[in-house]
């Protein structure tokens, strides 16, 4: 379900991900708002559950790591690990998943648009 369009905007501090996705003909568009001080950011999850996200940038500063942790159906968490960074004129994410239900791993090439 990896989104066909994600748009990035920065304001000093401040970071929106808007995400794109399609899951059985229907749209969904999800916003997180985060700060890039690797404080924790709450936003909506799904079934009025929050997630709780935090945002830094590597040392040299060309990747985003952004740490992800969603409640889950069986009273467990999932944490969703996504690295963003430029690759030339695609934005690449090499996102990684963990719960109790196992462990996924995905690699996501978008041009920049």
């Amino acid at each position: 379900m990896a989104p066909a369009e994600i748009i990035l905007t920065q304001t000093g501090n401040d970071l929106s991900v808007e995400k794109h996705s399609d899951f059985q003909g229907q749209e969904y568009v999800s916003t997180d708002k985060l700060t890039l001080d690797g404080k924790e950011c709450i936003n909506p999850a799904w079934q009025d559950m929050q997630k709780k996200s935090t945002a830094v940038w590597s040392d040299d500063k060309t990747s985003l790591k952004i740490t992800t942790k969603f409640p889950m159906g069986d009273g467990g968490e999932m944490t969703l690990i996504e690295i963003y960074k430029m690759d030339g004129n695609n934005m690449v994410i090499e996102s990684s998943a963990s719960s109790s239900y196992g462990d996924l791993s995905e690699t996501i090439v978008y041009d920049k648009q």
